[in-house]
């Protein structure tokens, strides 16, 4: 008896299967076609191109928003260097703090008359308009908005960002570097007989 019922079950079994495998053979096509088309469409949308030009136009746009010394400043040495509205005590014209802003990279704070670091701010700023491609701004728009968010703002954008310690993100001794490489700069740029507005090799895009 127990035979017999499980030699039905294993023949009701086959044939539903046969029944069924027809359909379920066209929706599996269905879906590869669909999967293959819609990889065709991603690949015919993808633009190796696109970056590029969208930094270009990031670029352009942060050429017209900050000063020219700030624009060469950022052509010639891939960063930015904001000062705070504080003056240091003591020290004639100066300031006592200041910031290096970078692309895609914390805020580092620092005292310009020591090179002293003080601290890192973390802020995002993702590029949710685009379609394509990672979700980072491109590398001049993101320097852009650090930089309108503390000329605009600098007490919200740093009481809203995490605040970390030197050494975090970016590693202290590239930004010593970096602070030799701009006090280098601020000097030549002041040194008598050099064109004004000259720049060297602009980062790549």
């Amino acid at each position: 008896m127990g035979l017999a019922l499980g030699t039905a079950t294993v023949v009701l079994v086959v044939l539903v299967w046969e029944l069924a495998r027809p359909t379920a053979m066209r929706a599996l096509a269905r879906a590869r076609t669909a999967w293959a088309e819609r990889g065709s469409e991603s690949a015919a949308g993808y633009d190796p191109g696109r970056e590029r030009r969208a930094e270009q136009r990031a670029r352009e746009l942060l050429r017209s928003c900050v000063s020219e010394r700030e624009w060469q400043m950022y052509s010639e040495l891939g960063l930015i260097s904001l000062t705070g509205p504080v003056a240091a005590p003591g020290i004639e014209g100066g300031a006592a703090y200041a910031y290096l802003i970078y692309p895609h990279k914390p805020i580092v704070a620092y005292v310009p008359a020591t090179g002293e670091l003080l601290s890192e701010y973390c802020v995002a700023f993702p590029d949710e308009s685009r379609p394509y491609g990672s979700a980072r701004l491109p590398d001049s728009d993101d320097v852009l908005a650090k930089w309108m968010a503390l000329t605009g703002d600098e007490r919200r954008l740093i009481s809203e960002a995490n605040m970390h310690l030197p050494g975090r993100q970016v590693d202290p001794e590239r930004v010593r570097k970096d602070l030799v490489r701009l006090a280098r700069w601020e000097r030549e740029r002041c040194a008598p007989g050099r064109p004004r507005g000259a720049s060297g090799n602009v980062p790549a895009a």
